[in-house]
């Protein structure tokens, strides 16, 4: 067991999440495309001293690698702003209004004036050899099980390209990520421990889904993580998007640390048998400097008052368990996977919200696995077809997987196929079926009718029939 507090562990997190909207200094669409790159360029980057005079040790580190770099150009989201051929547009101001907003949710102090400022990179990431990064807010805070974590800055900044390739001599980068914008929120070292910091990870990442408004899916957030022991030098660890990885890259890493007889602050990469590896010395404030080719950006008092803050998803799930009487793990899959629960409640308020939840999260994931069918061919006024049925009682909820699984296979199901018999006759059906088959039991009375009356029939009512003539017997 890790002694934390005899070590004087300091653990702090930054996590630089994806915006959903075009290009931060561009109107380029952010588009990861898989398309072959319709031309390549090829530069070698060089250091420039900073304002005060001084080479950033990192970018020294870098241009010691002597490498050439490769830039793809795809067909879609890339124009002279990537290729560092034309200056900067304006600061995309959906981007802007969207980091507002997450600061807000965190309770930050938002700044009037921001200034734009350059970020020396010289690992060929950015064609400019630079990132433009602004700090939007400060002294914000998120609330944990353990204890508030402060969050000192808030920042908009864009991305890097994407890295394709990487040999000895050269490194192919594909820009088509160059310039999405990005939120970074950067922690104090509040963090207690390793399964701290896996939480306040969690939840930030729940903060910033709850706003709707940035990029879901592989490589659109990622978490690097500042960590130093017994007042030593901080080590920054990047490079990791699981968090199930973080408390044990940290435990690891601590006792990395701990076996050392003198600590160097250095960037490491987060490998994949949760070690870390290096992968360049610490950057220096030499590596800051003011972007000239953008205004300061103003934020005012008025522009704030109209953002509009959303429901947290945390809230969210509690507020349907309640709502809705649904059980915890189904409130947190409609939460995860978008359903407007609200809306179809409304829209159909003669069937049962769980039985809505089922007809579109769970019944398309059975439609796969049972009958290896594509779910995603079931369309929006399916769904609404099927539900509409239910509401107007035309048909029972044992049609609706038969009726989706027709849709999945091309056709539309009629609901006259599915008109339910009534319970005089669905009796007269119990009682004939058990006439014929005198051993058969429970289970085998049931199967036999619910596979003749596909969908036809209420398996509760069907269920309290053959236990009351079983029992004639």
């Amino acid at each position: 067991m890790i002694d934390y507090e005899k070590l004087n562990v300091k653990i702090g997190i930054e996590i630089h999440q994806q915006i959903d909207s075009s290009k931060l200094f561009c109107s380029c669409q952010s588009i990861i495309s898989d398309e072959p790159a319709i031309k390549k360029i090829k530069r070698k980057l060089r250091a420039a001293t900073s304002e005060t005079g001084k080479l950033d040790v990192a970018a020294e580190y870098e241009i010691g690698k002597d490498k050439i770099i490769h830039y793809e150009i795809p067909k879609k989201s890339c124009c002279l702003v990537e290729l560092d051929e034309s200056p900067p547009y304006p600061v995309n101001q959906e981007a802007l209004d969207s980091v507002l907003q997450i600061a807000l949710l965190l309770k930050a102090t938002i700044l009037e004036r921001a200034i734009v400022m350059r970020k020396v990179v010289l690992d060929g990431s950015n064609t400019s050899g630079f990132q433009r990064t602004a700090l939007i807010a400060i002294d914000g805070k998120v609330e944990t099980s353990k204890g508030i974590v402060n969050i000192p800055g808030i920042y908009l900044e864009e991305e890097s390209a994407r890295k394709v390739s990487e040999d000895k001599t050269s490194t192919t980068y594909s820009l088509d990520r160059l310039g999405i914008p990005l939120v970074e929120i950067s922690t104090a070292p509040d963090i207690k421990d390793a399964e701290h910091a896996k939480e306040v990870a969690s939840t930030l990442g729940m903060i910033l889904r709850s706003t709707g408004k940035v990029k879901r899916g592989l490589g659109t957030i990622r978490q690097d993580l500042n960590l130093s022991i017994k007042n030593e030098a901080k080590i920054e660890i990047k490079g990791f998007q699981d968090l199930r990885s973080i408390p044990l890259i940290i435990e690891n890493e601590i006792k990395r640390l701990s076996g050392l007889p003198k600590i160097v602050g250095e960037v490491r990469k987060a490998n994949e048998d949760l070690t870390t590896s290096f992968l360049r010395p610490m950057p220096g404030p030499e590596r800051m400097y003011p972007e000239t080719d953008i205004p300061i950006l103003i934020i005012t008092k008025e522009r704030i008052s109209k953002i509009k803050l959303p429901e947290l998803l945390s809230a969210k799930t509690l507020r349907l368990e309640q709502d809705y009487k649904l059980n915890p793990e189904m409130a947190r899959e409609v939460v995860k996977s978008g359903l407007d629960l609200d809306y179809y409640a409304n829209e159909y308020p003669n069937v049962e919200p769980s039985l809505i939840v089922r007809t579109l999260i769970e019944a398309p994931k059975e439609i796969k696995s049972r009958f290896n069918l594509d779910p995603y061919k079931i369309k929006e006024q399916d769904f609404k077809f099927v539900l509409a049925a239910l509401n107007n009682k035309e048909i029972t909820k044992e049609a609706i997987l038969d009726m989706l699984t027709k849709f999945a296979q091309g056709h539309k199901p009629n609901t006259n196929d599915y008109k339910q018999l009534s319970p005089e006759q669905l009796e007269q059906e119990v009682k004939e079926t058990i006439a014929k088959n005198k051993d058969a039991g429970f289970n085998a009375v049931m199967g036999m009718l619910m596979s003749k009356h596909r969908g036809k029939i209420d398996a509760k009512l069907l269920s309290q029939l053959i236990n009351k003539h079983l029992k004639k017997q």
